[in-house]
């Protein structure tokens, strides 16, 4: 089968071509290598193997270290690894560690939270009653500690909460006001307010005037009669001595200060329900504490929805609340208290309420009143409006409540526009600052109330994703709106004609002759009359105490400011106007980082949604 002769020559055998013996034996003999034989061929390497036979295999070096013996192959891997180990991980560490070491500097402050380091101190200095010994103003102390005494139920009498303004009164309609805004601003930016270190100084803020809230009433009770809505005041045309006709410091009054007591006012009690109960998501931590406010929230609510007590607080105080604090309704304060106690309770009783037709017609919410879409502490409308659009933008809670919901959507909207000088509403200075209060004096009070709004209501929309809003035909970024915001802030701050900052103590210029008791009379240990204390008043020197952080009643129509102590219009502060400046403030900041709390706000919120129904009983012939 194989004729091949892979061997070479012939398969015969030739006796003639035999050597003889002795040549035989020499062709054995000789060392001859076999393959050479046939250089003519090419063997491949199983013929090879076949002449040549194994071959010998190499012997492994190795390494003997005594207690193990290791391969030189295997020696140079692991060396060559920690070589290179040490090059990609030991040699940076060893000059990262040689550098000089230098500290990473802290966030640097925008103007905004520079700012608003300072105006919330304008509320330590307004603090009254027996002063901790941190708060901070060297010129304040114990002060209004016999507040209340003319009271019988009231164990301790009325001592804390805030002094109003430049006067020594507590209004505690304003001062329930102040408080609700501040716990808004906490409630959508407390990471911002942590950030920048402000977090435990805004609570304690809100704690002073909650704490004090909840003794002019009988928080414990589920129903009462009455609520004190005041501490001092003034009587026009009265020369008897009092906090108008005295000019002293808290720290020296000696002149009566009668406790006013309402036994009507759904406006001063729906703002005050407000207060407690957005304070309580402010301290949800703070279980029995939150819960202590919720309680009085839902009492005094009751007592707003009274039938018999429908009435405004001031009516029945027409010379000593109305001119100076005087409500014009009710109806915003039940939407506003109601959406702030739904938040904090999730009881749905509260949303239904607040989306009842009733409200909004008899508050003229869609009336679109230019008036009415300014926020202070008399109108709640735009604000109320705009709490309750955060609900629909990120809950959706739809039937029965999508369609009034979707109303004061639409109404915030067009608030909005209105703020906007290309639509023409609002007169604006030519320095740039909206007239909100319509030539009124301290309109900053209300801008910055409004700069708040506009702002928040721009992180809403940023938050779900929506870029701007419609104002009638023109759609308008969101962008535009939030341009709006800062720039009236940075008016305040002093980008504006008189390049006056009416932030005290916020950059080189500011008031000087702040139209205040405390401010304005010396901390020189010394006891200043009633009427003695009126050289402080009229001296022309500056304030020897700058009441730092407190946001004056700003500039007339025409961009002019006076700094005069007894041009109270232009100098005087508020606790309503700056709680709303503190609100716009950290809305407005990016030193730590930008948006909202989306979800804090909803934390005792149920599911909406009807629950899913139990199954048919089982079928039966």
């Amino acid at each position: 089968m194989h004729s091949a002769n892979h061997w070479g020559g012939s398969f015969e055998i030739n006796h003639g071509e035999v050597p003889t013996s002795g040549e035989y034996d020499r062709s054995r003999t000789s060392e001859w290598d076999g393959a050479a034989l046939y250089p003519h061929q090419n063997l491949d390497e199983t013929q090879q193997s076949w002449l040549l036979g194994p071959q010998e295999k190499k012997k492994k070096k190795y390494v003997d270290f005594g207690c193990i013996v290791i391969s030189h192959k295997a020696l140079k891997w692991i060396l060559g690894s920690l070589v290179v180990a040490f090059c990609v991980i030991g040699l940076p560490i060893i000059i990262a560690t040689s550098l000089p070491k230098h500290k990473s500097p802290p966030i640097t402050p925008d103007n905004y939270s520079d700012a608003l380091h300072k105006a919330l101190l304008f509320f330590n200095a307004q603090k009254s009653g027996k002063l901790p010994k941190n708060n901070g103003i060297p010129w304040r102390g114990n002060s209004g500690l016999s507040d209340g005494n003319d009271t019988t139920d009231v164990k301790g009498g009325l001592v804390g909460g805030y002094y109003d303004a430049g006067d020594n009164i507590k209004f505690h309609f304003p001062m329930a006001y102040a408080m609700t805004m501040l716990s808004w601003s906490v409630i959508e930016y407390h990471d911002k307010y942590k950030t920048i270190g402000e977090y435990d100084h805004v609570r304690d803020l809100i704690k002073w005037g909650t704490d004090y809230l909840l003794l002019t009433f009988n928080s414990s009770a589920t129903k009462i009669n009455k609520i004190y809505c005041q501490v001092g005041g003034h009587v026009n045309g009265s020369q008897t001595p009092d906090d108008h006709n005295c000019w002293q410091k808290p720290e020296d009054m000696d002149y009566p200060r009668p406790t006013i007591t309402c036994q009507q006012g759904p406006d001063l009690a729906g703002e005050m329900a407000a207060a407690l109960a957005s304070a309580s998501i402010v301290f949800k931590d703070d279980g029995a504490y939150s819960m202590k406010l919720i309680k009085g929230a839902q009492t005094l609510f009751a007592f707003a929805r009274d039938n018999g007590k429908r009435s405004p607080y001031s009516r029945p105080y027409n010379d000593i609340i109305a001119p100076y604090y005087n409500s014009t309704g009710y109806y915003d304060e039940y939407m506003w208290g109601a959406a702030w106690l739904f938040y904090a309770t999730g009881n749905s009783s509260y949303l239904s309420l607040a989306t009842n037709p009733g409200i909004p017609k008899n508050s003229k919410a869609f009336y679109m009143i230019p008036d009415l879409s300014v926020p202070s502490w008399d109108n709640k409308l735009p604000a109320a409006m705009l709490l309750l659009t955060r609900l629909r933008l990120f809950l959706n809670p739809g039937y029965p409540y999508e369609d009034m919901l979707q109303m004061y959507h639409n109404v915030t909207g067009l608030n909005m526009c209105s703020y906007l000088h290309s639509f023409h509403v609002f007169n604006w200075t030519h320095g740039g600052l909206i007239m909100l209060s319509r030539g009124k004096p301290q309109d900053l009070q209300y801008v910055a109330n409004t700069a708040f709004l506009a702002s928040l209501f721009v992180d809403y929309m940023n938050a779900t994703g929506v870029p701007g809003w419609y104002c009638g035909p023109n759609y308008v970024s969101s962008d535009v709106l939030r341009s709006f915001a800062t720039s009236q802030m940075d008016y305040i701050l002093g980008k504006n004609p008189m390049n006056m900052s009416y932030l005290v103590g916020y950059g080189n210029k500011f008031p000087r002759h702040v139209h205040h008791r405390g401010a304005s009379t010396p901390n020189d240990q010394k006891y200043y009359s009633c009427t003695g204390g009126w050289k402080w008043f009229n001296s022309k020197n500056t304030n020897p105490n700058n009441i730092i952080g407190a946001m004056v009643g700003g500039p007339d129509q025409f961009d002019q400011f006076s700094d005069l102590r007894d041009h109270y219009n232009n100098t005087e502060p508020t606790m309503a106007g700056n709680a709303g400046l503190v609100a716009a403030l950290v809305s407005l900041t990016t030193t730590a980082g930008n948006g909202i709390d989306k979800n804090t706000i909803f934390s005792a919120v149920p599911p909406l949604y009807p629950q899913t129904p139990p199954p048919p009983p089982p079928w039966k012939p």
